[in-house]
């Protein structure tokens, strides 16, 4: 069994992991305390090749692979249905008013019941979706947002699956968009950060970062943190839209393709370098890097006082959060990209060879 306390803030209990990240802000933390020894609970095989990363909704587990096909599986690992959606998904799924939502490289955003696996609706942009969705919710209103090839940021009804409005970008974006405080941050592949009103759909301002941006940017406070394509990582003030610090990229820098984790005093990040980077969330200075022998192109989770993350070199790894000193690895055999799902009962990743493994004690 995982220990959890009550974490202030989240959307879902210790029990879920709603959202690709947990939370809307993609910040990648929970207080859940994961064990230093966790063993391997069940393994299943879907025999094709994800990118995608899991979610939990009471009990179930969601992903999406290669084959465009959308699972349910129990917490026991069996498979509860699956659908069919045409074209490979790579996006996380997100879980929304009984709706697992989830797009496809068709550009097609589809909505399921998670008990039956039923199509609610399903809506279309003009090009792929690699990006998962995230929630805005004031009270009982909600809207879905996602990033479309098709240039634009995309703001879906989850009742009936029509645009309440859409905003036009310069280039395809590739990545998650963020949420806080009634804000939409995203980055795209024409370089800026953006900052979206998500009533009326008004870009607020931007941040010209003036790199391609395929990943995502997690959010704390006042505070977004990205890294872009050439191994640059910034952190930009929420309110005045200015760059608070920068760490600058090397020759032997890869890029960040990584959605960072924070917490109140560190963000950790991964990089195609293979390293594990700490930063101190006030000044980027770099309080410890961990190597892998891998890429790590999955994001981390900060759990507790410990860091999980998988890599390339196809282990997944426990850090310290203190001192990034190994805790514990496991081999699965095969490159890991994917982010973890992390809850009060298991923590789930997912393998590129398609198997969903989950982990407890």
């Amino acid at each position: 069994m995982i220990s959890a306390i009550s974490v202030p803030g989240l959307m879902q209990s210790a029990g879920d992991w709603l959202t690709y990240r947990g939370r809307p802000d993609l910040s990648g933390r929970t207080d859940v305390i994961i064990p230093k020894e966790p063993i391997l609970l069940w393994s299943l095989k879907t025999n094709t090749r994800t990118q995608s990363s899991p979610v939990i909704s009471k009990g179930s587990i969601f992903f999406g692979n290669n084959d465009g096909i959308l699972y349910a599986v129990s917490s026991e690992g069996k498979i509860k249905w699956q659908f069919e959606t045409g074209t490979a998904i790579e996006a996380s799924p997100i879980i929304i008013n009984n709706m697992v939502v989830v797009g496809s490289l068709d550009g097609t955003l589809w909505s399921l019941n998670t008990e039956t696996g039923d199509l609610v609706w399903s809506y279309k942009t003009d090009n792929q979706i690699t990006g998962s969705a995230n929630i805005w919710e004031d009270g009982k209103d909600k809207r879905i947002i996602v990033g479309s090839y098709d240039y634009c940021l995309h703001c879906v009804d989850p009742g009936t699956g029509k645009l309440l409005w859409k905003v036009e970008t310069n280039d395809f974006i590739n990545g998650t968009p963020a949420i806080i405080n009634n804000k939409i941050i995203f980055g795209g592949c024409d370089g800026f950060i953006r900052f979206v009103d998500p009533i009326t759909g008004k870009e607020l301002s931007n941040t010209n970062l003036d790199v391609y941006i395929a990943a995502s940017p997690a959010l704390y406070s006042n505070q977004a943190f990205v890294g872009d394509y050439e191994g640059n990582f910034f952190c930009i003030n929420i309110n005045t839209r200015s760059i608070e610090w920068e760490v600058h990229g090397n020759a032997e820098s890869g890029g960040i393709m990584a959605t960072p984790a924070v917490n109140n005093s560190r963000v950790i990040v991964g990089s195609e370098d293979k390293h594990l980077y700490c930063y101190n969330k006030s000044n980027g200075i770099v309080e410890w890097k961990f190597r892998a022998n891998g890429r790590i192109n999955g994001s981390a989770v900060i759990a507790g006082t410990n860091v999980l993350f998988g890599s390339r070199d196809g282990y997944i790894y426990i850090v310290s959060l203190d001192t990034g000193s190994k805790i514990w690895s496991f081999d699965t055999g095969t490159p890991v990209s994917s982010s973890p799902a992390v809850t009060g009962k298991m923590f789930c990743f997912l393998t590129e060879d398609g198997r969903l493994l989950a982990f407890g004690e």
